[in-house]
């Protein structure tokens, strides 16, 4: 099994740090980038991050993770939401997915308490601030330690 992680990232979180700080924290995905690669370090785990605004971008590269990826960590943005296509995409995958949400969603709108997402994921977290991705990375070594 590959000690890739693909971490991805949905619509807007292009803006890390700099939309929403009341929110979201002043951290940039460059900074998740290295906190992540630093906690993966730890399990033997490599990591790339990926950013898109486009829904099959996301899709592709679910697709491209069953060949290269032991494991899928997925902030889907507002695609949490909405998209079945990243649903089936997920479902193709046979490694474990974790589901990161920056903000504590159920705290927000109604809208935003439902995951399609969340259906395929092994485990979700919510509401830690950009530390859930190295929260997320620690339970991946340990699924795939």
């Amino acid at each position: 099994m590959s000690n890739l992680i693909y971490i991805l990232n949905g619509p807007n979180l292009n803006l890390l740090g700099k939309r929403e700080p009341a929110i979201y924290g002043s951290d940039t995905l460059a900074d998740v980038e290295a906190m992540c690669a630093e906690v993966g370090h730890g399990f033997g785990l490599a990591v790339q991050l990926l950013q898109s605004n486009y829904e099959g971008q996301l899709v592709d590269w679910i697709h491209e993770a069953r060949e290269d990826a032991g494991g899928i960590i997925i902030n889907p943005g507002a695609y949490t939401h909405t998209s079945v296509a990243i649903l089936d995409a997920l479902n193709a995958f046979e490694g474990p997915v974790l589901e990161v949400h920056i903000s504590n969603v159920h705290k927000r709108e109604s809208f935003r308490h439902h995951s399609y997402v969340s259906l395929r994921a092994d485990g979700v977290i919510a509401g830690f601030g950009v530390e859930g991705y190295a929260l997320a990375m620690r339970r991946m070594g340990s699924l795939l330690g």
